[in-house]
């Protein structure tokens, strides 16, 4: 089999299948250039001169989806179920930007014609052990460049979200962006308010989660226009936060959801948090994201500088002010807190200014794990609540809020206090000065 083109068994069949009834079928896009590169890719897609309808009347109605059919995309299943995407041969023959217009009954140079970047337009032929790369992506990738098919603002016209797919491609594989490409990149950004705030939201996830060192494709993004043109405030983002985002991996937990908060948390850590909440919901992001993330970007700017003072002096941090520390991140925010601050510190010592030294930061965040579930950091873990006060004989009253809040404050200091007759009897005092 040629190169390391190895489709899945799976793929394979479907292929063999439009082959025998007659159709030709071509693996085509991430996973052939994912193969070439030596990188696992499971979606295979598959290109065939047949027509949604008769993809659908081959494979049968219960084992096709039409995931696209107006753009020519069946989904077909396989044996275990997973859904495998058979596109038929397109053109386009007309565009607004975003969503084109495409008819049907192309030749496959035809469509390769109409992709992208000259490494997402080649296609292998399983039956042939054939490929078929008329634009030289082969070539691009042995020399690790993007490139537009064909005439680069042609292509950025027709869809403008490939300026953004160009620069998070080059992060990812850590390719350059061809010269002419660039320039055509630059030459969109004042266009690329088209997209949709949905589009730019998964533009910016797929670079956190995708790109093993984010902060060139944001450079990129800010160098090109691009980020002055989609997240206005973002656009004089300092080298610093930038340099931030390649040390979002410590510490704390690896898996993607706590990764990616922290990485976007650091590329809004300079805002002001209520902008930061702004600009994030009208990305688009969920008020659950808006949320975290906005808390994030909060915490560090209350208790990140207290924290970088305390931990670059010599005396380890008492257990009452690690305590105040995770009372204001929140004990569910402190993983991806801490990956966020570490994050921060990290750029800051690689660039030789002052920061706490990576043992202070491991230690600690080992202490605010141990303490996360073992110490009283909320209202709610106190030993008593409101209707324990009123209960008590502290009438009802915004006073109550204070009271307990003043409560939460000695148990911060001291944990040894969270006993009912101490807090009741305190309250009690409160309240008599309140009064």
């Amino acid at each position: 089999m040629t190169s390391a083109l190895h489709p899945p068994d799976a793929v394979l069949d479907i292929a063999r299948r439009l082959e025998g009834a007659g159709y030709e079928a071509w693996c085509v896009g991430g996973a052939v250039r994912d193969a070439i590169l030596g990188h696992p890719n499971l979606d295979w897609d598959i290109a065939t001169s047949a027509t949604p309808q008769q993809v659908r009347e081959l494979f049968g109605r219960r084992r096709t989806i039409p995931v696209g059919v107006e753009f020519g995309t069946v989904g077909v299943l396989d044996e275990q179920g997973t859904l495998h995407e058979v596109t038929t041969f397109r053109k386009d023959i007309r565009t607004d930007g975003r969503h084109a217009e495409v008819e049907f009954g192309a030749s496959l140079e035809e469509d390769l014609a109409r992709r992208d970047f000259t490494i997402n337009a080649i296609a292998y032929s399983p039956a042939r052990d054939e490929i078929r790369d008329p634009f030289h992506g082969r070539e691009d990738i042995a020399r690790r460049i993007v490139r537009a098919v064909g005439e680069p603002d042609a292509r950025m016209r027709e869809d403008r979200l490939r300026a953004l797919r160009a620069i998070r491609f080059a992060a990812r594989f850590d390719f350059t962006i061809d010269s002419e490409t660039l320039a055509a990149i630059e030459r969109s950004a004042p266009h690329l308010g088209r997209l949709s705030a949905e589009r730019v939201k998964q533009e910016i996830e797929k670079t956190m989660d995708q790109v093993r060192q984010p902060a060139s494709a944001f450079r990129l993004w800010q160098r090109t226009g691009v980020l002055g043109a989609l997240v206005p405030p973002l656009a004089h983002l300092s080298e610093h936060a930038f340099a931030a985002l390649d040390y979002t991996a410590l510490p704390g937990p690896s898996h993607r959801p706590y990764r990616r908060a922290a990485r976007i948390a650091v590329l809004f850590s300079e805002l002001d948090v209520d902008d930061a909440r702004s600009v994030l919901a009208a990305l688009r992001f969920s008020r659950v994201e808006v949320n975290r993330i906005g808390n994030l970007v909060d915490a560090w700017s209350t208790a990140g500088r207290a924290m970088q003072e305390a931990l670059s002096a010599r005396e380890s941090p008492s257990d009452a002010l690690v305590r105040r520390w995770m009372a204001t991140i929140g004990r569910l925010d402190i993983p991806p807190f801490m990956r966020l601050a570490s994050a921060h510190w990290a750029a800051r010592r690689a660039a030789r200014t002052d920061a706490p030294s990576e043992r202070a930061v491991r230690a600690v965040y080992r202490r605010m794990l141990r303490a996360a579930f073992r110490d009283a950091l909320e209202l709610k873990d106190l030993a008593v609540n409101g209707d324990d006060l009123i209960a008590s004989g502290i009438p009802p009253g915004p006073h109550l809020g204070k009271i307990l809040n003043a409560l939460l404050d000695a148990v911060l200091e001291h944990q040894s206090l969270n006993r009912p007759d101490w807090l009741l009897q305190e309250a009690k005092r409160l309240y008599e000065q309140l009064k």
